[in-house]
Parts: structure tokens; sequence; C-alpha cells
């Protein structure tokens, strides 16, 4: 599943666990997206959404 929300295009960032001696392991933060019935040029069709962009109104969902 692609973690990138189609409205704002916010993606995963990267980084590094950290355990007690400091060691680096690679890890990575996904973004929190739900896949929704949204209104792209007046047609329903189902995209990813980042939560914030749905709870700020930012998309048309459709019925």
């Amino acid at each position: 599943m692609s973690r990138i929300c189609a409205v704002c295009g916010k993606a995963p960032s990267f980084g590094n666990n950290r355990s007690h001696s400091m060691r680096a392991t690679p890890r990575r933060w996904n973004v929190n997206v739900h896949q929704v019935r949204i209104l792209i040029k007046g047609r329903p069709t189902r995209a990813y959404v980042c939560t914030k962009c749905l709870k700020a109104n930012k998309v048309l969902k459709a019925l």
C-alpha cells in the first residue's frame, strides 16, 4: 500500500531507532492515511487521504 496522501502529498519520513548502546537501525514513520471515496474532477474515486486533510475538510467525500 502506498502511504502517500493524494491531497497534500505527505509521505513517510525516515530515521533511526536508537538502542541503549546508541546503535542505529533504520526505521520509517508512516503517515496516517485512510482509503476513502472522494470526488476528483467530479467523479468518485478511491484514494488514500491523510487524517489531517480529512479533519480540515480539504476533500469532498463521495456518497
